[in-house]
């Protein structure tokens, strides 16, 4: 009898590939990205434009009110994660998006005389430059489809944040501590600790944020170099 012939291996499934989104969707996400751009543009120009002529104890004059709001339109990117409409983490999300609310809510608008520190313009200067390259750059890629983002661009999207995070994580957590060791305590006894809990959570937060955006620049840059 003759030996029974091996049924051959089962072909691995194919990899489906991800729906493309849908034109009503991709519409929204082009629109809110346009718009977060051209915001913080606004932000960076007010910052610039007042801290050469004035000096920085203007800055929060004419920029303060503006930033805090166009800021607090980032919270939509929250919703974004939670609801599946973007691909964005929704832990790393909600840290970076708390984090500025903190800031811009819980320090600079109760006291608003902390915003003439250098370090207000220092922090509205990193916000601004890196919002304004993450959003333009999301804009652009949605809007060009299979084209996707000029490679220069794609390079300063995923490297510029290597020096910007660094400068925006050390002036937030200057103004927070300047805001625990000084008008804090006014607010109430219990502010000072709760700013230096913050403080605390920077070090692992921060930690997650950078380790995340060095993850994900490898893993755009490898492949941008392989199409």
């Amino acid at each position: 009898m003759a030996p029974k012939k091996a049924a051959p291996a089962a072909a691995p499934p194919a990899q489906r590939k991800p729906a493309p989104a849908s034109p009503a969707k991709t519409t929204y996400l082009v629109a809110y990205n346009f718009v977060s751009a051209v915001l913080w543009a606004t932000v960076l120009g007010r910052v610039v434009a007042v801290y050469a002529m004035r000096g920085p104890a203007a800055v929060h004059l004419f920029t303060g009110d503006f930033a805090r709001w166009t800021q607090t339109l980032a919270g939509m990117e929250v919703l974004h994660a939670l609801f599946g409409i973007v691909r964005s983490p929704l832990f790393t999300t909600v840290v970076q998006v708390l984090s500025r609310f903190v800031l811009v809510w819980a320090v600079v608008y109760p006291f608003p005389q902390l915003a003439a520190s250098p370090f207000y313009s220092s922090m509205l200067l990193a916000w601004s430059l890196t919002e304004v390259i993450r959003y333009t750059y999301f804009a652009v890629s949605l809007s060009s489809g299979a084209r996707g983002c000029p490679p220069a661009f794609t390079w300063l999207r995923y490297s510029t944040f290597t020096v910007l995070y660094p400068v925006g994580i050390l002036s937030e957590c200057a103004m927070i501590w300047l805001a625990a060791e000084g008008p804090a305590a006014a607010l109430h006894e219990l502010a000072p600790w709760v700013l230096r809990a913050v403080l605390l959570l920077y070090v692992p937060g921060s930690y997650i944020m950078y380790t995340h955006m060095m993850k994900q620049r490898r893993k755009v840059l490898a492949r941008q170099k392989t199409e």
